[in-house]
């Protein structure tokens, strides 16, 4: 811009006409938002000048313009402009008008917000500091200036804290002194200004200003609103500082809680503030407050029903679930008194509760025996905001137990079908009486293991249902959304616990959806907690209320507000299922209710003026109308139906209407679909050819049922289609497609209305995708599997002969060697579909491929021991020889191949192979074969292994694949086979090779599985074994024996567990180790072994993360030795595991610092776990990882700052790449969490982060992942 132009518009900013000054000063705000927009040294002058007497326009739209102007004006000039500019507001705030006060607050915030550098920032800090100073201390300083001075002080103090550190003990010392102050305004910014500074001040001016306020706080003749100052300037203090306020815990909380137990009647906010500091402490210090809970809790509870004024005795507790409501029944209402704030405290005990149950998992056992039953009390709490407080509470302790049982089934699921001792595994006993029964008992109650949690929830049922219906009764709308979002909670946490209350709560729900003055938000919680209960719950425990649930939420589908009709749609489709549970026939006449329900449904399917939810809910709602009341819709289908199909036209619909059709096509009733079915075909073909994944997954599944049910119907021609589609979906870029596409292929086969032109085009084209994904180092699970059925299917095709197929199959593998070799699991793959190739297609097939398998054996061999041969031949020959014996292994696995004479010493003749995948493969053939007939093999490996000390760890393999294959079976050996292989095994549980011991311990646990009540009392007899390999053997065999199914061996472990994990105190690192990853695996498997040794084993598991650093002195120079490195990454991957599954036992505090915050300083395999489990405290535990944030960010900040060597291998940078983004997805998670703004140099790591390019590229695709 010109000068002239600008000197133009400075010009009329100093006019006399308002609206003159008004559109200059505007004019004047776009030029300073343009980018190019330059100032010459004088106009900088002038027009800093003239903005600053703008800001005293008697105009007030002109001065707040001119406010704006100073934003982008501070980041245009230089810094002694921007100086000048702060000195005459100063001068203005301090010594100007009172009118022209606010504006020059605003102004100085303004520009302290966007000063651009940190020098510039520097500057003025150095030039106001002292005015504000002055504003605050001066004797005869008006409260107003006083104020003002706080306000911008506090600003500056949040933002650049860190800039002042010389002035801090000078800031400290001019503040302090006004929390005595008898102006309150005064006293209340500086509370917020000494919390700003705090953050920034160092250990030992921190403690000073904690001392000075502790000291205020002891002084019993100070008057009742500065101590209550003082009190709040404590929990501010806490709020901003966290884990560093810790230390003076000892002085600060005794003072607190002396203050709630003592303080008068009248003064009920000193217990309000005491009760908010506690609060305070619990969450940002959970570490140090340990030692006080238990006080805290008895307080919360005490003065959770602090009510002096009041006194309840209106609701005595009842049995009676059908109380019937009074009319005009205020009775809990009628007391008031504006001047009692009594319910402050309660209100603040409340959530100084519920910051104990989420800080404080370890503790929710006591909780549900103490705190429970008190909040379920105080759900009759009078004043409306702190019984919305106790409700959150509630939820809270709902949602913690939700966290630290997830994954697990429900109580009674679990414990039908096992004896009392695996019940007792389950369940603890909880009740005092049934403790006392037997010493098993008592262990388990020592657990406090998630059934225990579940089951202390379930005692609890009837009374909160009781309480809850009693507030449902009640006139107030936000009471009634409080009420079912508990009961939601409930349902969420506890499956089927309401089974014997739905009577009762019938009402409620009824009411809540029938009651004209009903909110929108009150309708969609009681849906949604009617929808959760119905889905949660067995049918027919809702029979005998259908009717009065029914009509309130058929009536709620004709809602007009949206987010009501979707939620009363998807009720609906819960209410279908639960009225005919069962098609064959059932008890309960669910006639009555078929039209209503298509009726009020129909009419939202056939609208199309509405929102796309509601749309999707119809469309869902109805396919499962049609599939379970069909046969009594004869005369609606044909209207019914084709309005689906043009759904599946309209691209917003179309997915859901493909699944509302899988639905209708499962449905046992057999419908007629003739009208529509030919379309429905023809449409779902080409969907085949969409890029939406979702859409054609959902294809997939839906024509394989269509053709399962109505492939009577369907032609020929629609099936060659239907293949040529599915074949492109066959590939390794997206397995679980590949697979569906795959069983949709084999349905196709396996009709035997299928023409001789589907299986050509098979042939054609899904055989030759088929060929080339058995190839993919990626195969494997579902995709596998049906890649084998489909090879099975293929055998019966009249087009495929079994001998074009197994050449096809072993053709894969010669192509593979011509191209650079085959993946090792692709062999795998194809070895396989030959062996269900050959059971398919029978026993002279299978025979003759065997002796076909066996002759390239012996070919191979003796092409092995020609080393001179070319390259590309030895190759061909060890591919041939490798493929051969995995077929063999996986036949023999199917089928008994003792007919063939000596098969078993042509595969141990691979033995002698010079390649180590040889030698593997023949390993697991042996084994395998030995699997398909254990009275003629398993002798034979037995009797090598004793006698072929060379061959040993190979034999022992072949051994390992017969017990783990037994074990998995569920088969038996007898009792002199079993004794044979336990005296073999732990014969070699002291091998110096570690391969063999590790093979030992798979066997020895996977025969424990087996043979439980053998194997276990000798496991356990050997961990007192002198020989530490011994003990480590036997301590890995027990890892090997806790899998996630529910096994026998479970209740025999169960009291003889310690005996194996307390080896992680053995003196022997390497035992140690072993012991962990017992620890490990059964914390993820079976969690209720353990859960009873955790008060012990926790220190012991944390002692584990120390260095065990040694120097190595090797003459010319020494070499450091991390001999701890194995046993740590195990440590920590252990404590991972124990976040997911034994949250309640563990306390995150003590384990962050210091244990965490090491391993985040370690070696890069200790640091990947240590990122994980950060991320996984700050979702579960955020308390516990604010408190400590800033200790967290050095090590952080130093790992996503480390740049490799310039000589570093592509390897090493490949790892401290992803250590980088494994650091950023823990920042990632720490950002996530609410409240981590309080950290300073958190603040600060992230604006490095997003500065950097590279780092804000990695953090921006983490965030998207």
């Amino acid at each position: 811009m010109a000068n002239l132009t600008l000197t133009g518009i400075l010009e009329k900013m100093t006019g006399k006409d308002k609206d003159y000054r008004y559109m200059a000063t505007s004019d004047l705000l776009n030029e300073l938002n343009k980018e190019g927009f330059k100032l010459d040294s004088d106009l900088e002058a002038k027009l800093s000048n003239i903005v600053i007497q703008q800001l005293d326009d008697a105009a007030g739209e002109v001065s707040g313009l001119a406010v704006k102007c100073l934003a982008p004006l501070v980041k245009k000039i230089r810094e002694q402009q921007v100086l000048e500019m702060t000195n005459k507001l100063c001068d203005k705030l301090l010594n100007g008008k009172e009118q022209n006060r606010d504006i020059a607050s605003i102004a100085l915030k303004t520009i302290i917000a966007e000063v651009p550098t940190s020098s510039v920032a520097q500057s003025v800090l150095v030039s106001i500091s002292p005015k504000l100073i002055r504003g605050i201390t001066t004797q005869g300083m008006s409260t107003e200036i006083k104020c003002e001075s706080l306000d911008i002080l506090c600003d500056v103090l949040l933002k650049y804290g860190n800039l002042m550190a010389s002035d801090h003990e000078v800031l400290l010392g001019a503040l302090l002194p006004q929390l005595n102050t008898y102006q309150a305004s005064v006293r209340k910014k500086t509370v917020s200004c000494i919390a700003s500074l705090a953050s920034s001040l160092s250990d030992e001016l921190l403690a000073k200003a904690t001392v000075e306020v502790v000291r205020l706080l002891k002084i019993q003749t100070t008057k009742s609103e500065i101590t209550r100052t003082n009190i709040q300037m404590i929990g501010a203090l806490s709020r901003a500082v966290g884990y560093r306020f810790g230390p003076h815990l000892g002085d600060a909380v005794p003072i607190l809680i002396n203050y709630c137990n003592n303080a008068s009647e009248n003064d009920e906010e000193l217990r309000e503030y005491s009760l908010q500091a506690l609060e305070s402490f619990l969450l940002r210090c959970p570490r140090d407050i340990s030692f006080y809970c238990d006080q805290i809790l008895h307080l919360s509870l005490e003065f959770l029903s602090h009510d002096p004024n009041f006194t309840d005795n209106m609701e005595e507790d009842t049995d009676d679930e059908s109380y019937v409501e009074e009319e005009d029944d205020e009775s809990a209402n009628e007391y008031t008194d504006d001047e009692d704030v009594s319910w402050k405290v309660r209100r603040a005990a409340a959530k100084c509760l519920s910051a104990l149950i989420v800080s404080r998992p370890e503790m929710l056992s006591r909780l549900y025996e103490e705190a429970c039953p008190k909040l379920i009390e105080r759900f009759k709490e009078r004043e409306e905001n702190v019984k919305m407080d106790v409700f959150s509470t509630f939820i809270e302790l709902l949602r913690q137990t939700g966290n630290v049982t997830k994954g697990q089934t429900d109580i009674d699921d679990s414990r039908q079908g096992l004896n009392p001792v695996s019940s007792k595994l389950l369940l603890p006993a909880a009740d005092p009486s049934m403790r006392l029964e037997n010493s098993l008992d008592d262990e388990l109650c020592l657990g406090c293991g998630v059934w225990s949690l579940r089951y202390l929830l379930k005692q609890e049922v009837p009374k909160i249902v009781r309480s809850i219906n009693r507030q449902l009764r009640e006139k107030s709308i936000k009471t009634k959304v409080g009420a079912f979002s508990v009961l939601k909670e409930l349902v969420i946490v506890l499956p089927d616990c309401l089974a014997d209350h739905i009577g009762s709560l019938t009402s409620g729900i009824e009411k809540a959806l029938c009651d004209k003055s009903s909110t929108s938000n009150l309708k969609i919680e009681a849906l949604v907690f009617t929808r959760l209960v119905l889905a949660s719950h067995a049918p027919d425990v809702f029979h005998p209320y259908i009717k009065a649930i029914s009509a309130p939420v058929i009536s709620a589908v004709g809602e007009r507000y949206y987010k009501v009709t979707a939620e009363a749609l998807r009720v609906c489709g819960e209410l279908v299922r639960v009225v005919r549970p069962n098609i064959e026939g059932y008890d309960f006449d669910f006639k009555p209710y078929v039209h209503p329900i298509y009726s009020a449904i129909m009419s939202r399917l056939t609208n199309q003026d509405q929102d796309q939810e509601v749309k999707e809910c119809a469309i869902s709602c109805m396919g499962f109308v049609v599939s379970t009341f069909g046969d009594h819709l004869g005369k609606e289908l044909p209207a019914c139906l084709p309005v689906l199909v043009d759904r599946m036209g309209n691209e917003i619909t179309r997915l859901t209407a493909v699944k509302a059709f899988a639905v209708i096509a499962a449905s046992p009733l057999h419908l007629d679909l003739s009208c529509i079915l030919e379309q429905v075909i023809s449409e779902l073909t080409t969907f085949l050819r969409k890029a939406n994944r979702a859409l054609r997954q959902a294809t997939l599944g839906t024509l394989n049922t269509l053709i399962v049910g109505y492939g009577d119907r369907i032609g020929s021609a629609a099936y060659e289609v239907i293949v040529v589609e599915l074949s492109t979906l066959i590939s390794d870029s997206d397995l679980h497609m590949a697979a569906l596409a795959l069983e949709l292929c084999c349905t196709l086969m396996a009709d035997k209305r299928s023409g001789p032109n589907v299986g050509l085009t098979v042939r054609n084209k899904v055989l030759p995708q088929a060929l080339t994904l058995i190839t993919s180092p990626l195969l494997q699970g579902q995709a596998l599997l049906a890649l084998q059925n489909f090879f099975g299917a293929l055998v019966y095709s009249a087009n495929t002969s079994f001998d074009v197929l197994l050449d096809s199959l072993l053709s894969t593998a010669k192509s593979s060697v011509q191209s650079g070799g085959v993946a090792k699991q692709a062999l795998f793959s194809i070895a396989q579909c030959v062996a269900v190739l050959c059971l398919a297609a029978g026993d002279e097939k299978c025979y003759s491929t065997v002796n076909m398998l066996t002759d390239l054996l012996r070919s191979a061999g003796s092409a092995n021991s020609m080393l001179a041969i070319g390259n590309r031949l030895k190759n061909g020959s060890q591919a041939k020889q490798h493929l051969s014996l995995l077929c063999l292994g996986e036949i023999g696995r199917r089928k008994d191949l003792s007919s063939h004479d000596h098969i078993e010493n042509i595969v141990i003749e691979s033995f002698q192979s010079p390649f180590e995948e040889i030698k593997s493969a023949a390993s697991y053939a042996l084994g395998n074969i030995a699997v398909g007939n254990l009275p003629k093999y398993l002798p034979f490996i037995l009797d090598k292994i004793d006698n072929q000390q060379k061959k040993q760890y190979l034999l022992l393999h072949s051994l390992k694949e017969v017990i783990v294959r037994q074990s998995v079976d569920k088969a038996e050996f007898d009792d002199s086979s079993v004794e044979k292989i336990t005296n073999l095994l732990f014969n070699h549980c002291e091998s110096d090779e570690e391969g063999v011991r590790n093979v030992v311990a798979e066997c020895l646990g996977k025969i424990a599985l087996i043979e439980p009540g053998k194997l276990v009392p000798s496991l356990k007899e050997r961990t007192s074994n002198p020989a530490a390999f011994t003990r480590a053997t036997v301590v890995t065999a027990v890892k090997y024996s806790i899998v996630e199914r529910q096994e026998k061996i479970d209740e025999i472990l169960y009291p003889e567990i310690s005996s194996f994990l307390m080896l992680i105190k053995d003196h022997d690192r390497h035992v140690r180790r072993a012991a962990v990853l017992a620890l490990s695996i059964a914390a993820h498997n079976k969690p209720n072994l353990i859960k009873g040794l955790l008060p012990e084993l926790l220190p012991l598991l944390y002692d584990q993360t120390k260095e065990l650093i040694r120097t190595v002195d090797l003459g010319p120079f020494k070499h450091t030795v991390d001999d701890g490195l194995e046993l740590r990454k195990a440590a920590f991957e252990c404590v991972d595991t124990l976040l997911d599954s034994c949250l309640d036992q563990v306390n995150p505090s003590s384990f962050i610092v210091p244990y965490l915050l090491s391993g985040l300083e370690d070696h890069y395999d200790v640091k990947m776990p240590c990122h994980l489990i950060l991320s996984k405290l700050a979702d579960k535990c955020p308390s516990a990882v604010l408190a400590v944030l800033d200790s967290l960010v050095d090590p952080l900040q130093k790992t996503i700052n480390f740049r490799p060597k310039q000589d570093a291998v592509k390897q090493e940078v490949d790892r401290n790449e992803d250590m980088i983004r494994s650091a950023l997805r823990a920042i990632a998670s720490l950002n996530h969490m609410s409240g981590g703004d309080c950290s300073h140099k958190f603040k600060n790591l992230m604006n490095d982060i997003a500065k950097s390019q590279a780092l804000s590229e990695k953090y921006s695709s983490i965030r998207n992942e």
